[in-house]
């Protein structure tokens, strides 16, 4: 939808889960796009990640069958707290050692001196790629991120502490569980 909705844009994408990159690489293929296999976190080493697991519940076949490996869609760099309780379906039975890199290292090394728009599903990591990305935070004019004002991952930010990680930023559209973040400084 973001390569239909910006067609002279270059997209970049991240993504620490296999079974994820997988996914990704069997329905994007296109040369605007490059994905790193990486989590985007505080330093630049090797984490544990915590891979989700499980099936909520009622999913129809063909949902079961895109999962057949497993909820892919939680696992986070953070341990998981009260995520367990809210979704108890959702698993988190291993940790898989994945590459990290700070948002800051990833830009200088590639070149990017701008963004238009960071699409954030961090999965309770927000605040680690904002004290990995402070340079490319302010180079940025959007922030869409995931929040919660609950803990579901230990050390998890709720929007308040998010903002107070930003003070650049300001809340240009709000929904449930997403916050879109403009940059004044970069933006009128």
């Amino acid at each position: 939808m973001l390569l239909q909705a910006f067609p002279q844009a270059a997209l970049y994408a991240f993504e620490p889960d296999p079974r994820a990159i997988g996914k990704f690489k069997a329905n994007v293929s296109s040369p605007r796009v490059r994905l790193f296999e990486i989590a985007i976190g505080t330093t630049d080493e090797i984490a544990e990640f915590h891979a989700s697991s499980g099936l909520p519940p009622g999913l129809p076949p063909e949902a079961r069958a895109y999962y057949a490996q497993g909820w892919d869609q939680s696992g986070s760099l953070r341990r998981p707290k009260t995520h367990k309780i809210v979704w108890p379906w959702c698993k988190f039975e291993n940790t898989i050692a994945v590459p990290v890199q700070r948002l800051d290292s990833w830009a200088q090394h590639e070149g990017v001196h701008e963004v238009d728009l960071i699409w954030a599903d961090l999965q309770g990591a927000e605040a680690d790629l904002i004290a990995g990305g402070r340079q490319t935070l302010a180079a940025t004019r959007f922030l869409y991120t995931e929040y919660s004002n609950d803990e579901w991952y230990e050390g998890q930010p709720d929007l308040q502490q998010i903002l107070a990680l930003l003070p650049g930023f300001v809340i240009e559209a709000r929904y449930p569980m997403d916050v879109l973040l403009r940059n004044t400084a970069k933006t009128a």
